[in-house]
């Protein structure tokens, strides 16, 4: 099968069931004919730039990450207003704390913009670290991100 279709497809059943994992969606796939390898599926996750979110019940389930008529910067802020609720820096590094389930969402984010004050981030649950080229460089990323914090949140 090609590939494009078999994307086509996988975004299809991430819009349309609750879909938390590749085993489930591997499941999802073998009932619509669709054969697939565990490694294939963890690629094409990768390539569709699916992150796994919270939905409206609390549960996880995987998303296709599109910050749709927004800007990427406009959707980073945002972001930033509505899950982070701590930020500290150590040396040439920003550690982000988030609301549970939010840490892969917005490291995504970060990641895709490709923003010079980022050279690479490692994401968890609710905790993200984001490494800057040096000190200078991570305390303007501080100073951005603190900026769009929400008070009401932030610890």
């Amino acid at each position: 099968m090609k590939k494009s279709i078999r994307q086509s497809r996988i975004e299809q059943l991430i819009n349309q069931y609750p879909i938390g994992t590749q085993e489930d969606l591997m499941r999802h796939l073998n009932e619509i004919g669709i054969k697939a390898t565990q490694a294939t599926i963890s690629r094409d996750i990768r390539e569709m730039q699916v992150v796994k979110a919270q939905d409206g019940h609390g549960h996880l389930r995987y998303t296709i990450f599109k910050p749709g008529n927004k800007s990427e910067e406009e959707h980073l802020r945002e972001t930033i207003n509505e899950v982070v609720i701590d930020l500290t820096r150590i040396e040439f590094m920003n550690v982000i704390k988030t609301l549970p389930s939010n840490g892969n969402l917005l490291a995504a984010i970060l990641d895709d913009l490709k923003l010079p004050e980022v050279v690479g981030t490692l994401a968890g649950h609710d905790t993200i670290l984001v490494i800057s080229p040096n000190a200078e460089v991570a305390q303007q990323l501080n100073d951005e991100i603190a900026e769009n914090m929400n008070p009401d949140i932030a610890h």
